[in-house]
């Protein structure tokens, strides 16, 4: 840099931080100042000139002219809002998988990471304990419900989830975070009242006041058993008491109504029949030394006629008797990722159509808006419960509609995976009079190849996937979404919305998240 340069730098910075102008010499021209001994010269000058001034620092200034705010504040005004995005279009699944196996840990309880009751701050939790979501009424304007407690179910689910990442494990010692859940498992049932079908309890491990739901204790057992291989022995022979009266409780109700998945009536569960008859099933045929009931093959064969019984003609009900409003619902497709019912079953891919065509389609009454400006960008659709479904977060504030979930979302992309898989292995598409429909919503028709059929079924489940990443908040999931904005709504940080896009992403790549 030559003198001139040097002499403009002290200028501005005497300029700006002293307010007096020092006036040194310089060359009478530029061409005069070149040269190592010019330079050198006009350093030494600089040098002494700054050593005579006061230190500073930059500082931001925070005190601005009131005119000068209102420029910037007009500036602004004019400009849309935006926030930083995660690139959904290109992001790597098992990638934002990582993440999503990391921000659902968050929501489970260990010895060294507690949670305090919101209602009793002297009550922590115990380890393996699963909250639902760290959401309470007072830190979530906008909601009313405590979803600061276990359910059996969504603990189950998440359970799912850790066996599957395959976490490391000292030798002999087991995978902790399953040690936990399995104890805590074990602490609920001993409390569970009135029946071991109890659905939720405090974050102690301690029945509250709840419904009794039977599809909890199938699950659990379908938990245990994919993380029995992962358990120390002490904790293996734990587990197989818990799984031996889950059984005994099932094999004495299973015939019976119970509270549905969604908590919000009580009949014949299409759900709760499904994951019972996946329970039974596995039971029947594990190889850990768990004795089998004599009647567990009657069960299982009630329960497959049981399940045919809910075909209307047209689709899967959920219930029985089934309650207006309620069909076509998404519990169906549920049905099949956490139960007995194969992705391959032509009517359920006859409800999977009218349940993506009541959301997605421009000609539905029911279509989520959202859906519509997603397909110009390529994503989508995102799906919710069912036709009627009025809960947003706030009992107080019901709105039919508009509010897709996102663990519903990604059942349907993994019911696209999973039936991609099976045709993979049987090189036979499944198209009938059932399922013609299904296909077609993605461009299938009995005249597309094999191998173009998988690819299309994987990328709608891609493209729904990646509905989820950009409307989430920076991979962070609610329990729903706002069906026009797109906004995340509801309770924060749902546990089961991050089990459920781990599960899907499993299925699509057929890899394990290592945590």
């Amino acid at each position: 840099m030559n003198c001139l340069g040097y002499a403009r730098i002290l200028n501005e910075t005497v300029e700006r931080q002293s307010r007096r102008r020092i006036i040194f010499p310089t060359a009478h021209n530029e061409r005069e100042a070149k040269g190592p001994m010019a330079t050198t010269h006009c350093r030494t000058h600089v040098t002494a000139q700054l050593a005579g001034l006061p230190r500073v620092r930059p500082q931001i200034a925070f005190q601005q002219p009131e005119h000068f705010r209102a420029h910037v504040t007009a500036q602004v005004a004019g400009l849309p809002r935006v926030r930083p995005q995660i690139e959904f279009q290109q992001a790597d699944l098992p990638t934002i998988a990582q993440h999503m196996f990391s921000l659902m840990l968050r929501n489970v309880a260990s010895d060294g990471f507690r949670y305090t009751d919101p209602v009793n701050p002297g009550s922590f939790s115990l380890p393996g304990c699963v909250i639902a979501a760290p959401s309470f009424p007072a830190n979530t304007p906008g909601v009313d419900q405590d979803y600061v407690f276990n359910w059996t179910r969504d603990a189950a689910i998440t359970a799912m989830e850790i066996a599957a990442a395959k976490l490391p494990a000292r030798p002999g010692a087991g995978v902790q975070p399953l040690i936990d859940y399995v104890l805590f498992a074990q602490n609920c049932q001993t409390n569970a009242t009135p029946t071991m079908g109890h659905a939720c309890f405090t974050i102690e491990g301690q029945s509250r006041p709840w419904t009794e739901q039977n599809d909890g204790p199938a699950l659990q057992t379908l938990a245990i058993l994919k993380a029995f291989d992962q358990l120390d022995s002490t904790t293996q022979a734990i587990a197989k008491a818990v799984i031996v009266k889950n059984i005994d409780y099932l094999l004495n109700v299973y015939q019976n109504p119970t509270t549905n998945l969604w908590e919000e009536h009580s009949g014949l569960s299409f759900f709760a029949r499904s994951v019972q008859l996946l329970c039974f099933q596995t039971i029947q045929t594990n190889t850990y030394g768990i004795a089998v009931p004599p009647a567990t093959a009657a069960a299982i064969t009630w329960l497959q006629t049981a399940l045919a019984s809910h075909w209307n003609g047209t689709t899967y009900v959920s219930l029985l008797p089934p309650p207006p409003g309620y069909d076509p619902n998404i519990d169906i497709l549920s049905a099949s990722v956490y139960g007995a019912i194969p992705y391959t079953d032509t009517k359920l891919l006859a409800t999977a159509a009218q349940l993506r065509g009541q959301w997605a389609d421009d000609n539905s009454p029911v279509q989520y808006p959202i859906n519509a400006a997603d397909k110009a960008l390529g994503v989508g659709p995102l799906l919710g419960r069912y036709p009627g479904d009025t809960y947003d977060g706030d009992m107080a504030d019901n709105i039919l509609g508009r509010h897709p979930w996102a663990l519903c979302t990604c059942n349907l992309a993994e019911l696209y995976y999973g039936l991609a898989n099976e045709i993979a292995k049987s090189q036979a598409v499944p198209i009938d009079a059932f399922s013609g429909t299904f296909f077609s919503q993605i461009g299938v028709t009995t005249n597309t190849p094999v191998a173009a059929a998988v690819s299309s079924l994987q990328n709608a489940g891609d493209a729904m996937l990646r509905a989820v990443i950009y409307h989430s908040d920076g991979l962070e999931l609610s329990e729903q979404f706002d069906g026009v904005s797109g906004y995340e709504k509801s309770v924060k940080n749902l546990t089961w919305s991050y089990a459920a896009f781990l599960s899907a992403v499993r299925a699509r790549t057929g890899q394990s998240v290592q945590g």
